[in-house]
């Protein structure tokens, strides 16, 4: 059968998390590149199809197809590892260290974080043909994002970061559903359709996602974006990467590896 029971996906979870702790280096950078390239390029993809369509719930719909393609591919997410990774460590796994497992979060965001650069230097590059133009609707609409998402957080004061970790711990809990939801099928078309409902969502609703950041808002600084690196930092990626962390754990891993792995005796009546 191509369905797997919660306590052998969960397992597999575990397993996952073990191997990434192992990684090598050059592996962990190389997948982690790819990965934030191959979101940057569905989250362009997706707000282009929603400006030039005007609907943003069809852009909602088309991106997972970007989050398809890197899990396929065996690609890491950091909003990935911050569910996996720690399973291992609790589960005691040979060698699994909170130094490794911080090494594992450290290397990924790296390597997300040049894959997301790159695409934003390269689609800027294009929009303008080499910064000689314009970059169009597009760019006005990524620049709009930009300083909302931003400077409309600041306005709040901290109310604003809270709201926006909040976001993030959401994001993550619909994210880790789709990484969850992959394991629970063993063919390539049961795994694509676990995983789109919950990164639709999370996009559709405006959830915040600390790789999808990594490149939107370089991006709509190069676009013309008036907000500062500093203000990209502290009211977006900051808080983000914190929600993203809380909420993979907390609403997913924990409560999966908890009730699957680490069940208690059944009650005697």
């Amino acid at each position: 059968m191509s369905y797997l029971e919660p306590t052998e996906f969960v397992t597999k979870m575990v397993d996952a998390g073990e191997s990434k702790v192992h990684m090598s280096t050059k592996d962990t950078l190389i997948r982690a590149f790819m990965a934030g390239a191959t979101l940057a390029l569905a989250a362009v993809f997706a707000i282009t199809v929603a400006v030039k369509t005007g609907s943003p719930l069809l852009g909602a719909v088309l991106f997972p197809v970007g989050f398809i393609m890197l899990y396929l591919m065996k690609f890491d997410l950091l909003t990935g590892v911050f569910t996996l990774v720690p399973l291992a460590l609790l589960d005691k796994r040979p060698g699994v260290t909170v130094n490794q497992v911080l090494r594992n979060w450290g290397l990924v965001f790296l390597g997300n974080l040049g894959g997301a650069l790159t695409v934003a230097v390269i689609m800027s590059f294009i929009f303008t043909y080499g910064y000689n133009v314009d970059g169009g609707a597009i760019a006005a609409k990524v620049s709009t994002i930009g300083e909302s998402r931003t400077l409309g957080y600041k306005e709040h004061g901290l109310d604003g970061w809270f709201t926006i970790f909040i976001r993030g711990m959401l994001c993550n809990w619909m994210v880790s559903m789709g990484v969850v939801g992959a394991m629970i099928s063993t063919s390539a078309t049961g795994k694509m359709a676990a995983m789109w409902m919950p990164i639709m969502l999370f996009f559709y609703m405006g959830f915040e996602h600390s790789i999808v950041n990594m490149f939107l808002f370089p991006f709509s600084m190069i676009m013309g974006g008036d907000f500062t690196v500093v203000d990209y930092v502290i009211w977006n990626e900051l808080p983000t990467v914190l929600g993203n962390l809380v909420g993979g754990l907390v609403f997913v891993g924990l409560p999966l590896y908890y009730t699957h792995v680490k069940t208690s005796p059944e009650r005697k009546l």
